[in-house]
This record gives C-alpha cells, structure tokens and sequence, in this order.
C-alpha cells in the first residue's frame, strides 16, 4: 500500500505544474480589442416629384361616377393593370405586361379568351387571374352608380383556365367593342367576400397595386396621396421612388412652383392661374388636357315635378349654361351632345334648331304652362295644382365644382320664379340612390391643406388599403343663406331622405362611343344573373329607345343610329349638357426636361408614362 501511495504522488504534481503553466501563459497574454465598426451610411433621400392637384376627390374606384377625378384618373394609370390601353388617338393596344394574348376565339357564342402574363401580379403576392374579371364583370352588372356597363350587361359567363392565368368571356351577342373591358382591374381576393368593399374600401385607398406605383399613403386632411414604387412589379421598375399628389391652392402654386416644393401642377384651367404663372422666370410650360368627364344638369325622369318632357325643357331654357361656363369653368369646353365630348375626333354639336342651349324664358313659360304650371303674376312665382313649385336640387359635397354648378343654377332658376332648395349629400349617395340625406352644402367643403412638411410614408402591408390618418375636418355647415320656407322645402321620404329633381353630375367620356350612349341612357333588362338591375342616377328609361342603343353596341350599326338616339335625347332631355372640364398641365422647365408630362390620351391623363419619369436632381 505504500508503494501505490508514493507513485500516484507524482503524477498529481505533474498536472499541478502543467495547469500553472497554462494559466500564467493566459495571464501574461496581451488582450486584442475587437475592430472599429463603420459608421452605418446614411440612407438616401427618395427619388420624388410632387404634382399640385386641385383636390383629391372623393374616392379611386375609376368605375364610379361618383369617384370620377383628376386623381382618380391618374391612380388608376399609375396602380391599376388593364387588358388594352388607349393611346392619343384613343386606339386600343394590348398591354403585354398583364396579357400575352387577347382574341376573338368563337362567333356562336361570341367568345373572347386572354391569355394573362404568368409573371403578372399584386403586391400582395396573388396573381392577376381569372376571379379579376369575374368580379369586375359581376359588379359592373349589379351595382348602381358605375360608368360604362352597358359591355359587361352583355357578358353570360366568365370562365377560369389554366390556373386562372387564362380566361374564357362568353358574350349574348357579338360585341365589337370588346377590347374596352377589364380595364383598371381591382384585387378580387382582396374585395370580392368584404361587404361594401366596392365603395368603402376603395374611398382612402387602393388595397394592392399590379402596376408600377402602389399607395403608400391618403392623407385628406393634408390633402396628398403618395404613391411609390412597387418593388414586386414584374416589369420594368419605375425610375422614382416615389411620386406626391399634394392638393394646392391655386394663390399658393405660382410660389410653390418657384420655391421648388410642386414640380407638375394639374389645376384645372382659368385665366386667374394663367395670369398668376405669367410673372414666373423662368417660365412654365402650359398645356391644356382636357379631363374624360361632362359636367351635365341631370333631371329626374322617373317621378316628381320633372317627370313631363315639357317641364324638363321649360326648366333648361331657364338656365344659362354659357353663364355657368363662364363663372366656374372658364376654359372648359360647351357641350352640345350628349354622346362624343368636345375634345373627341369627330365631334359636332348635335342640338337642334328647338334645343335649350340658350336661355329662352318665354319659350319656357309656354311649356310650363302646358305642362299645368301657373305663375303668379304678382310674384312671379311658378305654381302647380295651386301649391308653389319647389326642386331640389343636388350636388355631391365632395366635388366642389358641381356644387358651383348647383349654386349658380339654383340662383338663376330663383331668378325666373322656381323655389329650389339644395341638398348637398355624398357623391355616392346622390349617383346612387333614389333618395338622399337633406344636407345642405357646406360654404367649405374642402379643407385648406397643412403646409407642414411630410415626413418619410410608412410602408403598407401587402393586402391592404392605405388608409388616411385619422383626424377629422370641421363639419358641414348651412350655407348662408336664408332660411326657406316650408313650401319650399325638401320633403323627406318615409326612409328620412329626399328625392333629388335636379342634379350636378359627370358622365365619362372617351370609351366606345356607342357602349357610353347605351350605358348612359339605356334600360338594363332584368335577366337570371341581374334581375332587378341598379336604376340610373336620374331614372331615365324610354323603352322605344332600347331597341337603338341596342343597334349600338351591335357587329352592326347603321351610321343613322347615332345622331336618331342624339334627337330622341334632345327631345326627352334627361340630362342638360353643360361642359367638358379641362386642366392646365403646368411643369417647370426642370420638370419638363426629365417628365415630358403632356396631356396625355384622354382616358388615362398626364401622368401616363409617369413610370419613366426622373428626379429633377442627381
């Protein structure tokens, strides 16, 4: 036992010495502190142009009559894919970067087939497919208010191939105008199972852009849209990062132009503005654009005072359209049609030797008189069945311009002894409903626009609408006027709202002119799929006029169609047509040499192109 003791004795010195020597060589090495970390560089502003708009309207969904704006239009070219696009001259063109093929296939039924872009889709990642014209198509058949149905009415099935990137539309009838459709798509996965999304979620927003700018940011109480570009575009990216709509009042825009803070202004036309730009050096470049809507009078067909043609006539020969012209849109175009706009190819003014395009008040006091109107000659005021005439009249309280539209004819009907009293609801409820709110208008209804600059826009979440900060603008309030009497008042229906008998409204221009005829002023027929179709804004429907639109929008229409459906219009009057609005295209030479910004073709705007456009600097 004392022999093992004294073997295992130095062993364990052994592994005592070797540890102290590596635990002094530890203790004597010198400690390398870890490298310098570089600076993070810091990142580079974005690429920007900012556009002065007038205002930003009152939603972007370019298929509603009561979202129809300059803004609209231009979100709808910069975020929205189309199967053909228009140039200048209004020729259509297949758009290679959402379809690689769009063709007549069958005559019996008549058949279109698209084959889609595989790389085609929205920036939530979902494919632009088969269930984007479904729901178009759906909704563009059941839905009131929208423009330019009539093609869509005459779709019976939409079929889905090859995974939904190749699509099969069976049409009732042959339809020469087909290449229209199924342009400025909408993310059905997104819209198609959320009630009310045709509206609600398209009024602070686009949900999902499949173009080459997606929202990034509506702001209505600043008034600016911001859109950048979308990094999950398949195509050619766009240039700038981003691209600011910024609403600007016109005393303010010949300063911010030469300040640099607005690069491209669209306000609409006028000599004010023109003279206010003529003192800047170095100069602007000026072009005109005329927008692809008509400022009409709408008269309600269906019911109330104006349901007599003869009453229709007597009230427009009553209102001075060139006055109006004259007093809110003084560069815009008189419309004399109610088919072609102004500033279309081909376009003559249709009115016949009888129309109302001047004022012409005795003429109106024999067709209110033959109607059963009867004025006192004391007053001067018109009555009916003994009781005093009382309109009313509407205008969307989104859109500025139609409620000066609204105002001034209101004054002059006042003038020639009408009560007229007017209401000033929201542009949906006035284009699509029968019976609206009895709000009157706010002497305000746009607020003035921060000048606090905007800081750096928050990315969106693929999938959903960008949505404006919460804040809230000062509540409507009476305009300043008298009080009117209960005679003249608007009586309410039994749902609380009023029926309107005049109204401020646009119809679209710039399509097929034969499909916007029958969309306008046609009678959907109820049918398996639509059996109680949306009523028109004014509730005109002349059945002895169907089979004509019809003719319209056939393989086949006689050339004397056309102008025999002007005539009919003109002698029913179911709306008056005033002007074609038209902006002023203002860019700084800086602007101009890296945008090239013109007017644009009518349906898509100056902006078109905008995917090319450079910074004015570096």
């Amino acid at each position: 036992m004392t022999r093992v003791r004294m073997s295992v004795r130095p062993a364990r010195m052994a592994v005592v010495l070797a540890l102290a020597v590596v635990l002094a060589g530890c203790t004597n090495s010198p400690v390398t502190p870890p490298p310098d970390q570089p600076a993070p560089a810091p990142r580079p502003e974005p690429t920007q142009l900012v556009v002065g708009v007038d205002d930003i309207g009152a939603g972007f969904n370019p298929h509603l009559l009561a979202h129809q704006s300059p803004v609209t239009t231009a979100l709808a070219t910069l975020v929205l894919p189309s199967v053909f696009t228009a140039d200048a001259e209004g020729t259509m063109h297949l758009d290679p970067t959402i379809a690689t093929s769009a063709e007549v296939v069958a005559s019996e039924p008549f058949t279109v087939s698209y084959e889609l872009n595989l790389e085609a889709s929205w920036s939530s990642n979902a494919p632009i497919a088969a269930e984007d014209f479904v729901y178009l198509w759906e909704r563009m058949r059941s839905e009131p208010g929208v423009a330019d149905a009539a093609g869509y009415q005459l779709i019976t099935e939409v079929r889905s191939r090859a995974g939904g990137k190749a699509v099969d539309v069976v049409f009732s009838q042959p339809y020469p105008a087909w290449q229209h459709l199924f342009s400025d798509l909408l993310p059905a996965h997104i819209l198609k199972d959320a009630p009310g999304s045709w509206v609600g979620a398209l009024t602070n927003g686009l949900p999902a852009s499949g173009g080459p700018f997606r929202i990034v940011t509506v702001d209505r109480a600043r008034g600016e849209v911001v859109v950048a570009r979308n990094d999950l575009y398949w195509d050619t990216p766009a240039v700038l990062d981003q691209l600011v709509l910024r609403r600007m009042e016109p005393d303010v825009l010949p300063s911010a132009l030469a300040a640099g803070d607005v690069d491209v202004a669209l306000p609409e036309a006028e000599p004010d503005i023109r003279t206010a730009l003529g003192g800047l050096q170095p100069a602007p470049r000026l072009q005109l654009a005329p927008q692809p809507t008509v400022t009409q009078l709408g008269m309600r067909y269906d019911g109330g005072p104006l349901a007599d043609a003869r009453v229709r006539r007597g009230v427009a020969m009553l209102v001075d359209r060139e006055a109006i012209r004259a007093e809110v849109a003084p560069e815009a175009l008189p419309a004399d049609a109610f088919g072609l706009a102004p500033s279309q190819p081909g376009y003559a003014s249709t009115a016949p030797p009888d129309a109302p395009v001047h004022p012409d008040p005795a003429t109106a006091a024999q067709l209110l008189a033959s109607a059963g109107w009867s004025r006192d000659l004391t007053t001067g005021r018109w009555a009916r069945n003994g009781a005093p005439v009382s309109l009313v009249l509407g205008a969307a309280a989104e859109r500025p311009e139609d409620v000066e539209v609204a105002r001034l004819v209101a004054a002059q009907l006042d003038e020639a002894g009408i009560d007229v009293t007017l209401v000033a609801p929201t542009a949906v409820e006035l284009l699509g409903q029968a019976a609206v709110p009895p709000v009157p208008p706010s002497p305000s209804p746009t607020p003035a626009p921060s000048r606090t600059p905007s800081g750096a826009p928050p990315a969106d979440t693929p999938g959903q609408p960008a949505e404006a900060p919460e804040g809230t603008a000062a509540p409507p309030t009476p305009m300043a006027t008298p009080t009117p009497s209960p005679t003249s008042a608007p009586v309410p229906t039994p749902t609380g709202g009023v029926e309107v008998d005049l109204m401020v409204l646009p119809r679209t221009v710039g399509g097929d002119p034969g499909t916007e005829l029958a969309s306008d002023y046609g009678c959907p027929a109820p049918t398996t799929l639509v059996p109680d179709p949306p009523r028109p804004p004014t509730g005109f429907c002349l059945p002895s006029l169907q089979p004509a639109l019809d003719e319209l929008v056939s393989a086949t229409p006689r050339p004397e169609t056309a102008p025999a459906v002007e005539q009919v219009l003109w002698a029913q009057l179911p709306v008056l047509p005033l002007f074609q609005p038209v902006s002023l295209v203002v860019s700084t030479p800086a602007a101009d040499a890296v945008t090239g910004v013109g007017p644009g073709p009518l349906v898509s705007g100056p902006v078109t192109g905008a995917e090319k456009w450079r910074p004015t600097t570096g």
